[in-house]
């Protein structure tokens, strides 16, 4: 087989469900911190005409009106406010969220580093007692349900805090997605906490603390890759009397390599739709990047939808 036939070629759908479950409400308004370039106008303009956001543009006014008329978009009745540079439209956009005058951050054409430097600027009001959080969404071929991963975009390598905070995080999100109990899995390379395997210790540390401290989910780690997610692995290995193993609804993991490597495979090789989040600000920040497809970036808006609600 081929590489090419191996990797996924063809960008998945945004799941029907999950754009349906964002439209149910109130569209927010969502700050697009320097919003003047194509893909955060397209991510806009798809995301407006589907009823789950309600742009403010932040940025050079000029490149943001250029922008629409090429992509045959009237934004008269939209907020413009003109900025100058990265620094500029970060700061302003957070501020705008930070003085509820935007339910929603979105990160434009910017870096992210100056984008989350808005964020976390106390001046602009987003900063709270949580620790922020990236949540990843998938939604695997064949699978109605999505498989949350965090964090695997913004925590290098959480410490047991963070990571507490993760876990909480993927139980919100899983919730406010319909999952009445999630079924979270603490990753590590074996389903036993030996001292040899550093992530399995704290991975069992982590599942005493959520077991004792959050409510109305099921819990349990260390586990490796294949008894998160192969009810075959889970027989062969006789853990079928885990309520997580083999079908795990939220993965909370332990760097941001082994969190990323997972995501993607998943993406590029499994073609599975994916979105993401980051919880812990006053507001849903989105994290979109160049190499996003559509789907993602819809998929990504909607998740930010739904979180208004809560």
């Amino acid at each position: 087989m081929s590489r090419s036939a191996f990797l996924s070629q063809t960008a998945p759908d945004c799941p029907p469900s999950l754009i349906a479950q964002a439209a149910t409400g109130p569209a927010p308004r969502v700050a697009i911190a320097r919003a003047g370039a194509e893909l955060p106008m397209m991510a806009a303009k798809d995301a407006t005409e589907a009823g789950i956001m309600t742009p403010i543009f932040v940025g050079e006014e000029d490149a943001i009106k250029a922008e629409a008329d090429t992509l045959n978009w009237d934004i008269s009745g939209y907020a413009i406010h003109n900025t100058n540079g990265e620094a500029d439209a970060a700061n302003t956009a957070a501020a705008l969220c930070g003085s509820d005058e935007a339910d929603v951050l979105m990160k434009g054409h910017l870096h992210t580093d100056m984008f989350m430097k808005g964020v976390l600027t106390r001046d602009n009001g987003l900063r709270t007692a949580s620790r922020l959080v990236h949540v990843f969404h998938i939604t695997p071929p064949g699978r109605d349900e999505p498989l949350l991963v965090s964090d695997a975009a913004v925590n290098v390598t959480p410490d047991i805090k963070t990571r507490q905070a993760c876990t909480q995080a993927v139980v919100d999100l899983a919730r406010a997605r319909g999952i009445e109990r999630p079924k979270v899995a603490f990753l590590s390379a074996t389903e036993s906490a030996i001292p040899s395997v550093p992530s399995s210790i704290e991975a069992q540390e982590l599942c005493d603390w959520a077991t004792a401290e959050i409510d109305g989910a099921d819990f349990s780690g260390p586990l490796a890759m294949d008894l998160i997610l192969s009810p075959e692995a889970v027989a062969t290995k006789g853990l079928t009397d885990n309520p997580v193993a083999g079908r795990a609804d939220c993965i909370v993991v332990p760097d941001i390599v082994s969190g990323n490597a997972i995501f993607k495979s998943l993406v590029y090789m499994g073609g599975g739709c994916a979105g993401g989040v980051v919880m812990g600000a006053k507001v849903p920040v989105l994290l979109t990047s160049r190499a996003d497809p559509p789907a993602a970036r819809m998929a990504s808006a909607a998740l930010a939808a739904i979180l208004t609600r809560k």
